[in-house]
């Protein structure tokens, strides 16, 4: 469950669920995942970008199998101490893995949330209203409503009110629907990615990318590798990011490695 949730961040599931079936192949087991390098697992994680949920995810292997002999944790506060792990993927896991009765608010539930609410909403009311808004004993089924409803219904643009379910009980749609949108401004309700292409993350996976392939990179053709061969600066930039993010090993010779 973990796993997925963490794919599933930011990346469809049409580009998941493949790398999942074969990242289960090779660490079918929290243990298995811990024994591996972080470097084995960022390898396994190519193709689904934001290669810091990888070493995050090893991490927090290594940290389950140290201090909880290898199982998750299955409450909240346990499932936050480890790495990567924020309260979306926390209360995700409690849901779906264990049926808990606790709101998982993504972007999708966060609109449906201040649009039925009638105005913005800060994260603590947010995160309240989903909470309450759980039936007893239904935590599994309701969150997994909600989300759908949000991803296709009560979307960002052009919500389809004439078919949504609790239209007769949203403040906004008894409204008219006016300007502004409440979901707009609202915690948790996101505005979209920030432009990839020439982006220093484009560079930093451009690095990642060749690092899975060749092993190693000397000095001499990183900046060429990153997609930057006349801008040594931000070169030196995104290495030092990768290496202090644990995607890489900065050698004293200058050249890089998988952790």
């Amino acid at each position: 469950m973990l796993v997925s949730e963490l794919m599933l961040q930011q990346t469809q599931v049409s580009r998941v669920v493949p790398k999942y079936r074969v990242f289960l192949q090779r660490f079918p087991t929290v243990a298995s995942c811990a024994a591996g390098s972080a470097g084995d697992v960022v390898i396994r994680w190519e193709g689904l970008g934001y290669n810091r949920r990888a070493v995050n995810l090893h991490r927090a292997a290594c940290l389950v199998v140290e201090e909880h002999d290898g199982q998750l944790p299955d409450d909240l506060a346990g499932l936050m101490t480890l790495p990567g792990i924020g309260p979306y993927t926390a209360r995700a896991v409690l849901a779906f893995a264990h049926e808990r009765d606790v709101g998982v608010v993504d972007t999708n539930a966060a609109r449906v949330l201040a649009r039925t609410a009638g105005h913005s909403l800060r994260a603590a009311e947010v995160q309240a209203r989903a909470d309450e808004a759980v039936p007893p004993g239904q935590g599994w089924v309701w969150n997994q409503a909600v989300l759908d409803l949000g991803a296709t219904v009560c979307r960002s643009r052009a919500p389809d009110c004439g078919v949504c379910p609790v239209a007769l009980g949203c403040t906004w749609h008894r409204a008219g629907n006016p300007a502004p949108d409440p979901a707009r401004g609202s915690a948790g309700s996101g505005s979209g990615q920030s432009r990839f292409e020439g982006s220093d993350r484009q560079g930093r996976g451009r690095l990642v990318d060749r690092l899975r392939h060749d092993g190693r990179l000397e000095p001499a053709g990183i900046a060429s590798a990153a997609g930057w061969p006349d801008d040594p600066t931000r070169t030196a930039a995104a290495v030092a990011s990768l290496v202090r993010d644990g995607l890489a090993v900065e050698h004293d010779d200058g050249t890089l490695t998988l952790p």
